[in-house]
């Protein structure tokens, strides 16, 4: 046995994982093989998990053959990695018959070298705001019960309270700890049905993540959560559209409402909103009303896949693209949040497509977040082919962009007040040249 060999995982019937005895790690794109070297891992971040995978069997090379094998009777093993880490590779398996979809992870190639476990990924974004090490829960009780008694009335602290206790929400979490951003759940609707929707699924062959918030907040009792947060913590961001939430613009009005009464209160503190983009007309009068900056969630650059994933209703491609044009004519910071999947993500024709919207519509930031969603089944019901001899490498796509757009910024996180450098439409149309 070489010294220094990457070694595949692999796990039994009973979720136990060891590395296989004979065959070398692996990574999967687009449903085809490649075996992993050094240069393509990174040592497993803290908070991150390792599972199997059920009816699945892993791939690995082969150096004998050197051909890339199936195991006979183990189950494959992935890593789903904290935030600010992007995916480069998913972990290699074959499917047993047709199983039933996987649960709405991301799911890295993993290896053992070195007798430590390594990833296919890289990091993107250093922010600690979600970095479980650092999140002290004994603290976040302790103001979950002071924070009900400031505000008794607000049905949205209580919501926030489920979302740190029950569901782990790192945002929540945040909010009752007085750091970083605040976030602002507003929509029990949405008016897309997204293949990998982690808050709510129609006929439930993927289990939802974080259950959707069943009840519209009050636009006092949004505005008071905001303010409460700006007052108490410096350098802050409060967002709509949370992971429980639905599509904010489809509350727009009680929010338009939220908007004014903390512009009322307080000019500090950046108002943001993740969104969908779908109604450009409510987007238009948000920003009036003192909406600072969007975050805009995408698959694709392209309309056709946008739609198979979306599948929005009452809106289309074109409603996201005139959002994003309405913002950045009004002088607003525009991210998109780019969920990403190996093997598309990275292909030359979503590439091209990536850089003309960012050029177009001199695109702030990137957000590289990886698309929670069963790799082989995201390809198959997305009727997705791709050329695996034209894949540019996620991360060989950052860096390029990087190099092609110096002012864009890439990360994982919503930038907070002090990184957000308003450019204007003047300005900004200089990097078209």
């Amino acid at each position: 046995m070489r010294r220094g060999r990457l070694k595949l995982l692999v796990s039994n019937k009973k979720g136990d994982i060891f590395s296989h005895d004979r065959l070398e790690a692996s990574g999967m794109k687009a449903g085809t093989f490649v075996k992993l070297e050094p240069a393509n891992l990174i040592k497993l971040p803290p908070g991150s998990r390792l599972f199997m995978l059920p009816d699945r069997r892993p791939v690995g090379y082969d150096p004998e053959t050197a051909y890339f094998t199936p195991t006979i009777s183990n189950f494959g093993v992935a890593a789903f990695l904290p935030p600010g880490y992007t995916v480069t590779y998913n972990s290699p398996y074959s499917e047993i018959g047709r199983p039933r979809p996987l649960p709405l992870f991301a799911y890295a190639a993993a290896a053992l070298y070195k007798g430590t476990f390594h990833v296919a990924a890289f990091r993107v974004d250093k922010d600690r705001r979600h970095d479980t090490r650092f999140i002290n829960i004994y603290l976040v009780r302790k103001n979950i019960r002071a924070f009900k008694k400031l505000f008794p009335d607000n049905r949205l602290i209580s919501h926030l309270e489920s979302c740190a206790m029950d569901y782990g929400c790192p945002g929540a979490q945040n909010f009752f700890l007085h750091r970083y951003e605040g976030p602002l759940p507003s929509s029990p609707t949405c008016n897309a049905v997204c293949l990998g929707c982690i808050s709510y699924q129609v006929r439930t062959k993927c289990p939802e993540t974080q259950p959707r918030i069943k009840f519209a907040p009050s636009s006092e009792e949004i505005a008071e959560v905001a303010i409460f947060h700006i007052e108490n913590v410096k350098d802050t961001v409060v967002s709509f559209g949370q992971g429980c939430d639905g599509e904010p613009l489809m509350a727009g009005e009680q929010i338009e409402r939220a908007i004014k009464l903390i512009r009322k209160k307080t000019e500090k503190g950046l108002i943001n909103m993740n969104t969908n983009g779908s109604m450009p007309r409510i987007l238009e009068r948000l920003f009036d009303a003192g909406l600072d900056s969007i975050r805009v969630s995408m698959n694709s650059a392209r309309p056709e896949y946008y739609t198979a994933y979306y599948k929005p209703a009452g809106y289309n491609f074109n409603d996201v693209i005139r959002s994003i044009d309405i913002a950045k004519k009004k002088n607003h910071f525009v991210s998109i949040n780019y969920l990403t999947m190996p093997g598309f993500s990275d292909s030359n024709d979503e590439f091209q497509a990536l850089k003309r919207l960012i050029k177009t519509y001199c695109i702030d930031m990137i957000q590289w977040r990886n698309l929670n969603f069963d790799p082989i089944f995201y390809f198959r019901k997305m009727k997705i082919k791709t050329d695996a001899s034209r894949l540019i490498g996620i991360k060989e796509e950052v860096e390029t962009l990087k190099n092609d757009f110096p002012g864009l910024m890439m990360g994982y996180f919503n930038p907070t007040e002090s990184s957000v450098k308003k450019i204007s439409f003047h300005a900004a149309a200089s990097r078209r040249q």
